[in-house]
């Protein structure tokens, strides 16, 4: 089913039966009023206050202080909450990250391998997808994702025709851990047209098998694009289903601000109808994808508010600039440091040549969007800035807040031109820990590896930042965002680039009050502080007097406008 099928079906769904969709779906209700005593609370305001107690009216912060101070506002109409020693915070915002994409494995088969999967060969990721492929009605598609070629025992991708062996009567098609790539079969290509005499497509590639024009089913950055889409057409029920396990995730993580990082217009309409309707009791923050929303905005079609809710916002405008350092697609100025198919020239490539960005970023920025555009490799990010400098020139504004998505590869000299030019970046911290290990000896060598992510460099410069995870790329974990910020450790046991750690607060504000800065939303949420929502998390330990075991801590409550929406105990 489509997604304008979808739609229909649900906008049917929701006329016919109304009022008992809304009995079934309703967000919880705040308490009138709720007190938490006798805690760590950490206000992550301008002066990273810590206090005891927080009084909650309604879905708003009353007010913070001491133990006595809240106590005095109880009245017999009062739930007062002890905290015990427990640390609350405010609630985690997902800087970036694909909402409900969390939720794959619902739709798909789990291909990652350790330490976020069991897949550590082809064969086992062929089984996989067979044991999908049996329980998926003939000739629908099967999929999966996560899979990760250089963790595999063959050191490689798989190719069509071992996608071939899983089944003749479905296009069977994979997602790359680092979602720039996927693999497809026969069938699968041929479902979007792909063949001998298709040419690569501007900002992406086809890969060939050897000696020949056919294809060997890898389909790299924008040559991925149509394949994708056929694997994302997910039916109403699926979709519902991905949602709700999404939520359930998000919540037990603390996270209260989720994003949709690069939404097409039909995956926006079935996010809003879901946030009015209860099904999403978080708040969402979604970046409509430039090249799906481009012939809205350039016919003046594009209207924000007609998607929006109460919990549901649009945000800044994504392009994606270039693509993954760990799957040899991100646009460096200097050479990998392993060659890539023996080419020791190779140094990536753009997915928007430098032009066609340039007149994207100027079109965007002289009407008056934020932007948020994805940049990995120092080459890309080059190119990034010098648009966003020329747009600026030609329109400008006070303050763009001009997010660069990722910064993975940022070199000093260019974060010091993001502050001159008001641009904040967005760091994806935890590849210290999932990938650091391989950036060192594979992708880029150990000087360049010791500083991705450079948080302390932007500290310095006077930059305002966030951390994310990326999700589904890695699982959502904002604690493990913060850590890798403080510790940067990698699997193996090392300490990458440790001159770039932060302190425990500049890392817990990348994932509360700096995010929502980076996204225009601090004066609601983001820092415990009187009038702003009360998004609240509640964690079993403190990550200021045990730094170490931060991204191993439980959260026992999450609160959204002062109701709970998940209780560990």
């Amino acid at each position: 089913m489509s997604w304008k099928t979808w739609l229909a079906v649900t906008v049917a769904l929701v006329v016919g039966l109304a009022t008992l969709f809304s009995i079934a779906t309703r967000v919880p209700a705040a308490p009138e009023h709720q007190v938490f005593v006798n805690g760590e609370v950490l206000t992550m305001d301008a002066d990273n206050r810590v206090v005891q107690a927080l009084s909650v009216r309604s879905d708003r912060i009353e007010a913070l202080g001491s133990n006595e101070e809240i106590m005095a506002l109880v009245t017999d109409r009062t739930e007062i909450i002890d905290l015990g020693g427990r640390t609350l915070l405010p609630g985690f915002i997902d800087a970036h990250g694909h909402f409900p994409a969390s939720a794959l494995d619902t739709v798909a088969a789990d291909l990652n391998s350790p330490p976020l999967g069991v897949i550590t060969d082809i064969d086992g990721l062929l089984a996989a997808l067979r044991e999908r492929a049996a329980v998926v009605p003939e000739g629908e598609w099967v999929t999966g994702f996560g899979y990760d070629d250089t963790l595999l025992a063959e050191g490689r991708h798989p190719t069509r025709a071992e996608l071939d062996t899983v089944s003749a009567e479905h296009p069977v098609a994979i997602l790359h851990i680092s979602g720039h790539m996927v693999v497809a079969n026969s069938a699968a290509l041929a479902a979007v047209d792909i063949g001998a005499d298709t040419p690569d497509p501007e900002g992406g590639i086809i890969a060939r098998r050897a000696g020949s024009r056919e294809p060997n089913g890898l389909l790299e950055e924008t040559a991925r694009l149509p394949v994708a889409a056929k694997m994302l057409d997910l039916g109403a029920l699926d979709f519902l289903g991905m949602i709700r396990a999404a939520v359930r995730e998000y919540a037990r993580y603390g996270v209260t601000t989720a994003q949709g990082g690069g939404v097409p217009p039909d995956m926006a309409r079935g996010l809003s109808l879901a946030s009015r309707f209860g099904v999403i009791p978080l708040r969402l923050q979604l970046f409509p994808m430039e090249e799906d929303f481009r012939d809205l905005i350039a016919a003046g079609d594009y209207d924000p508010t007609a998607y929006e809710r109460e919990r549901l916002q649009m945000g800044a405008v994504k392009i994606i600039a270039d693509g993954s350092i760990q799957g040899f697609t991100g646009y460096l100025t200097r050479p990998y440091h392993t060659p890539y198919h023996g080419d020791a020239d190779y140094r990536g490539y753009p997915a928007v040549v430098r032009e066609r960005l340039f007149a994207q970023v100027l079109e965007l920025h002289r009407n008056g969007y934020q932007l948020a555009v994805h940049g990995n490799g120092d080459a890309s990010i080059d190119d990034i800035l010098d648009a966003f400098a020329a747009a600026q020139a030609a329109h400008p504004v006070a303050d763009p807040r001009f997010i660069l998505i990722h910064s993975q590869m940022a070199r000093r000299d260019q974060i010091e031109r993001m502050a001159e030019l008001g641009v904040t970046p967005s760091f994806f911290s935890a590849h210290t820990w999932y990938w650091g290990d391989r950036h060192r000896d594979i992708f880029i060598g150990p000087e360049r590896a010791a500083q991705i992510s450079p948080a302390a460099w932007a500290q310095q410069a006077g930059l305002r930042f966030s951390s994310h995870m990326d999700t589904p790329v890695t699982p959502m974990r904002p604690l493990q965002a913060a850590w890798s910020m403080v510790y940067r450790e990698t699997v193996g046991g090392d300490v990458l680039g440790p001159e770039q750690r932060v302190d425990v607060m500049t890392a817990l504000r990348a994932v509360t009050i700096d995010a929502a800065w980076q996204i225009f939303q601090e004066d609601n949420r983001g820092s415990l502080e009187p009038g702003k929502y009360a998004d609240l998390v509640l964690l079993n330990g403190s990550p200021l007097r045990d730094s170490h075991a931060m991204r191993d801590l439980q959260v026992d409550g999450t609160w959204v406008s002062g109701a709970r929406i998940y209780r560990r105990r």
